[in-house]
């Protein structure tokens, strides 16, 4: 949401005109500018404290075989008839209750306290793979978690660049408006000294004036334009500045490979497609996890506890404390198989996760062709912004030369301020549009990188 509200902004900078900024903001050159938005831009510290959670969620399933060690205490008021059976209850103290009144004791609805204090120790022997599907699960979505972070910061340096190259477009269009005032405040003297003189016609004046104010709004629009850019600047690197100006271009991103070797490169290389492909695997796993909850489980249970009843124990006498206070001691120690036989809801889980499976697959395909596309259309893009270069030059060149024989017939009075006008608006528009072209195609190049996985050299 972030990145396309600032891309957003990038494309109202040539036709919003917001007032001047009375200072001139600090300059950063790119390789400052993307070094410093790796440190300081939000989006970029969350996307790494999400790699942090998805790794600490591997190791939940791991830690379930390390030992765990409980201790609690009871009291349980209640009657006491019992026989000489002898039987655990697997909750944090498994404790195996033992017979101490006579079997053949008369039953009786007098309740006698009981209490117990222990400590206790549970670990998993072997779980038949079930843990261990589960680890897999979470790692592969870490590997998720860890491409999404690279696309995430690659898609910040491309937002990095974009401004960046938008301020430097935009201060070039800002010369050609000065430029073009500059120009137009020496034709207006002329024509002011000539119509003095009696020399031309006042319509000379007239015009040069009307040139002069529409150049001035030009200017101050190409003013405001620059002023957003660097706002936008600023927000993109993630500084509390409320602008940043671009210094020098000193990021080279040389001579991209051939379309072919591009779009296999992207293909192998995009963390889009690995992350989706960790996510199939993330869901295969699961899927392999919920049928093993099916599958046997061995534990270990073993306790130290104190206990006492209050009930008599055959002819002996009642314990001291009459079973307030657990002082006779016990062990014991057991191993305990399980075996969950059936249960529909695992299989329906089971299908309906191997469904997802389905899903993850298709999304791989569905990023597959929208790599491809993206990769082909970032070639001709950068294709047809790099040919248009020259001929951008040479419309400059060709203005250049048009403007000064036309300014020079203008001082000699063989030519109009119509024919002036037009000169200078040839000028003016040839330099703001060979802007816009250097402007799109460094724009084109630093997309195609992004497309190609190219981390900014």
């Amino acid at each position: 949401m972030f990145v396309a509200r600032v891309r957003g902004a990038i494309i109202l900078v040539a036709v919003l005109a917001p007032s001047l900024l009375a200072a001139q903001p600090a300059a950063m050159s790119l390789r400052q500018a993307v070094d410093y938005a790796r440190t300081h831009q939000p989006s970029i510290a969350a996307a790494r404290a999400r790699v942090e959670v998805a790794r600490a969620a591997a190791d939940i399933p791991r830690a379930a075989f390390a030992p765990r060690i409980t201790a609690a205490a009871e009291v349980l008021v209640g009657t006491s008839n019992n026989t000489t059976a002898s039987y655990a209850t697997l909750g944090i103290l498994d404790p195996a209750r033992i017979g101490g009144t006579p079997a053949n004791a008369p039953a009786t609805w007098r309740p006698e306290p009981s209490t117990i204090a222990g400590v206790a120790v549970h670990k998993e022997l072997f779980d038949f793979g079930r843990l261990e599907a589960q680890a897999d699960a979470l790692d592969a979505l870490a590997r998720s978690a860890e491409e999404v972070a690279k696309v995430a910061q690659l898609d910040l340096d491309l937002l990095v660049e974009e401004s960046f190259y938008a301020v430097l477009g935009a201060k070039q269009v800002l010369a050609a408006s000065d430029a073009a005032v500059t120009r137009a405040k020496t034709h207006r003297d002329l024509a002011q000294a000539k119509v003095g003189a009696q020399l031309w016609p006042p319509i000379e004046l007239t015009r040069a004036e009307a040139d002069l104010a529409r150049f001035d709004v030009d200017r101050v629009r190409a003013a405001g334009a620059v002023a957003i850019a660097q706002a936008v600047l600023a927000a993109a690197i993630g500084s509390t500045a409320a602008s940043i100006d671009a210094g020098a271009d000193d990021v080279n991103f040389g001579q991209p490979p051939p379309a072919i070797t591009g779009a296999h490169d992207a293909a192998d290389r995009a963390p889009e497609l690995r992350a989706a492909r960790a996510q199939l695997a993330a869901q295969q796993s699961i899927t392999r996890s919920i049928r093993d909850e099916l599958k046997p489980d061995l534990s270990l249970s073993a306790e130290l506890t104190g206990r006492a009843g209050g009930a008599a124990v055959a002819t002996n006498p009642t314990p001291a404390g009459a079973g307030w206070v657990p002082d006779v001691p016990n062990w014991d120690a057991l191993v305990v198989l399980s075996w969950p036989l059936y249960d529909r809801t695992v299989d329906a889980r089971a299908r309906t996760s191997q469904r997802a499976e389905t899903v993850r697959a298709a999304e791989i395909d569905q990023v597959a062709e929208q790599l491809r596309t993206i990769t082909e259309r970032g070639y001709v893009e950068l294709d047809v912004a790099t040919a248009a270069l020259p001929a951008l030059q040479r419309a400059v060149d060709a203005a250049q030369a048009n403007h000064a024989q036309t300014e020079a017939r203008f001082a000699g009075g063989l030519a109009t301020a119509v024919e002036l006008s037009d000169a200078e608006v040839l000028l003016t528009d040839a330099q703001i549009q060979f802007a816009i072209g250097q402007f799109q195609a460094s724009r084109a190049r630093a997309r195609l990188g992004r497309v190609l996985a190219e981390s900014t050299p």
